[in-house]
């Protein structure tokens, strides 16, 4: 009898060790279960550049695939939202979104039961946006107007004279009223430069002159007579 229930306690001992046993494995197996089930670690988000646009990347390495809804924000404001469901080597989604430099967005996963929460830390944008900004065009500046000085200094290129001008010029008109013939009295008048008066005042004085020589020429004379008596 002392055998038998020796036995059964030891019977008793082992089952309830291995009920311990069984209920870690299976608190293990279940912690285990749910920490390779989805992770917020297992998801990263990436801004790049497709061309000239711009572009925001989730990327999900959930082995187990469980569906995570993944919403993107700036400054509060819903940019895009997209299902992923991951693989051991990653799936990734893209939201077009036409970033800004150094710009912050939230980056959401909501993979229920197991994750609720941002990536960490937000996702902050390059400094260099997609598309260069065109220069505009540089403007020549005008050139300054000629001062007097110089102006006056180079002279005016005159024209030439066309041929009509230069055979107008070369022959000129004779002059009718010189060859026409004019009346004699004129032309006397012309030639000593007096008129008709001038002819008249001549004769009396040559009339005047010869009668004081004949009176001289008298009274010589008469003084030659007077002396011989």
């Amino acid at each position: 009898m002392a055998v038998l229930s020796v036995s059964r306690r030891t019977v008793a001992r082992s089952v309830r060790a291995l009920g311990v046993v069984s209920a870690s494995a299976a608190l293990a197996i279940g912690v285990a279960g749910s920490a390779a089930a989805c992770n917020i670690t297992e998801f990263s988000a990436e801004a790049k550049c497709v061309g000239d646009k711009g572009v925001i990347t989730v990327t999900d390495k959930d082995p187990a695939g469980v569906p995570a809804t993944i919403t993107v924000f700036l400054q509060d404001k819903q940019v895009g939202e997209q299902v992923v469901k991951g693989t051991a080597e990653g799936t990734t989604i893209t939201f077009e979104e036409d970033w800004k430099p150094n710009a912050e967005y939230r980056i959401h996963v909501d993979a229920k039961p197991y994750v609720d929460e941002d990536i960490k830390p937000n996702l902050v944008t390059p400094a260099t946006a997609c598309k260069t900004e065109e220069k505009p065009p540089v403007e020549e500046e005008p050139k300054p107007a000629p001062t007097p000085s110089e102006s006056s200094s180079t002279p005016a290129e005159e024209p030439e004279p066309t041929p009509s001008e230069s055979e107008s010029e070369s022959t000129a008109p004779a002059d009718t009223s010189s060859n026409a013939p004019s009346p004699a009295g004129e032309s006397n008048l012309a030639e000593t430069g007096a008129d008709s008066n001038t002819g008249l005042i001549a004769g009396i004085a040559v009339a005047l002159v010869v009668a004081g020589g004949g009176a001289v020429f008298f009274g010589m004379r008469r003084r030659g007579a007077n002396s011989q008596r």
